[in-house]
């Protein structure tokens, strides 16, 4: 069969690469296409356009590219009304994908789509398009099911594919230690803007904790000297790049960044404080805009507060060493975020999401 995958991320190469090798598994004469990047390409996919040339992140972003996003919009179409595949899969990135969903499904072909859009946070409306034009939605968390049912949508949950990536990094050999120290891991995330904001208050805690090493999770995006401007005065924080894993690993606490590094820190077990605060702007209209009672996908799996969220004025110097002493030092405290972690593994890892969105994707294929 013809498989043609869309992911437009990071994150999408991770999980269509896990989806390519099971489809191949699954069908041995697979003729897979995609727009990913790297790791699709290592698991058996052509790849057409790397992701890196579409990640535009942010209004204004977006508004100064447009010219080059609606291009590739046609690039995509052409491409596939050449490729005829039996069957196109969508990998999160709505913006770009709910497009080519419309357009695919008026030119005939099936569609699936997996990793649904985070609808259910804002713009709920968007559901009637991907009713309309998304043949099969996988869903990745537990909740999303009942929230599509809302709309006499049938979804399918398939479990977290994080999941099966944590859970072999988990098992690969112990690292070399990134200090002799133990370590707090600081994720600050990956938008320069936000960063400059967020990261300073974070690493106040350096000076309260000088018996740790405070490791900060580089992301790709972001250079070394604006990241060594931030952390220079510090004696006892470092940076490490390409190797969060390795960091969660080692780490007692976690300081971390809204986004799915909250989920991923969890999953390896380690207590965390979210930390958020943006543009007040910004901030303002999100609040309105929003409809979640939390920012972490943790809280929001649970259905409860797990790990505390230190949302834009909460995000204090005191508040954070409140947190992360208790998270550190109170026996209790950590033991029921543990607890909770081990429930939230339960919930997330009950299936093999890549094999399971492949027997979906195949048996639709093949129908």
């Amino acid at each position: 069969m013809k498989y043609y995958i869309i992911a437009g991320e990071a994150s999408g190469d991770l999980h269509g690469s896990n989806l390519v090798k099971q489809l191949r598994q699954l069908d041995t004469s697979a003729d897979i296409r995609s727009w990913g990047g790297d790791l699709m390409e290592a698991a058996g996919a052509k790849v057409v356009k790397h992701y890196k040339e579409l990640a535009f992140m942010g209004f204004v972003e977006v508004v100064m590219n447009l010219r080059t996003i609606l291009k590739n919009i046609e690039i995509c179409k052409k491409d596939i009304t050449a490729f005829k595949p039996d069957v196109l899969v969508l990998v999160d990135y709505p913006g770009f994908n709910m497009r080519i969903a419309e357009w695919g499904k008026q030119q005939g072909f099936k569609i699936v789509y997996y990793i649904s859009p985070q609808v259910w946070a804002w713009k709920e409306n968007r559901v009637k398009k991907l009713r309309q034009y998304v043949d099969k939605m996988l869903c990745i968390l537990p909740f999303e099911p009942e929230f599509y049912h809302k709309w006499n949508y049938v979804t399918e949950y398939v479990g977290h594919p994080l999941v099966e990536v944590i859970k072999a990094a988990k098992e690969q050999p112990a690292d070399a230690p990134l200090s002799d120290k133990p370590v707090i891991a600081v994720l600050p995330g990956s938008r320069k803007q936000e960063v400059s904001v967020k990261l300073p208050i974070m690493l106040t805690m350096a000076k309260h904790f000088p018996q740790y090493q405070f490791v900060v999770a580089q992301a790709p995006s972001l250079d070394d000297h604006f990241l060594e401007s931030l952390t220079g005065q510090h004696p006892n924080v470092s940076m490490v790049k390409g190797q969060t894993y390795k960091l969660l690993r080692q780490a007692k606490a976690a300081l971390v960044t809204s986004g799915t590094a909250t989920l991923e820190t969890a999953l390896f077990g380690v207590p965390e404080v979210v930390c958020y605060k943006g543009n007040p702007i910004s901030y303002f209209f999100a609040k309105r805009l929003i409809k979640v009672k939390y920012i972490s996908l943790v809280n929001l799996v649970m259905d409860k507060l797990v790990v505390k969220e230190l949302i834009q004025h909460d995000l204090t110097e005191e508040n954070l060493l409140t947190e992360l002493n208790a998270l550190l030092n109170d026996e209790a405290a950590r033991s029921r975020v543990m607890n909770d972690y081990s429930e939230l593994w339960h919930k997330l890892g009950e299936k093999d999401a890549s094999r399971r969105a492949a027997e979906v994707i195949y048996e639709y294929a093949v129908a």
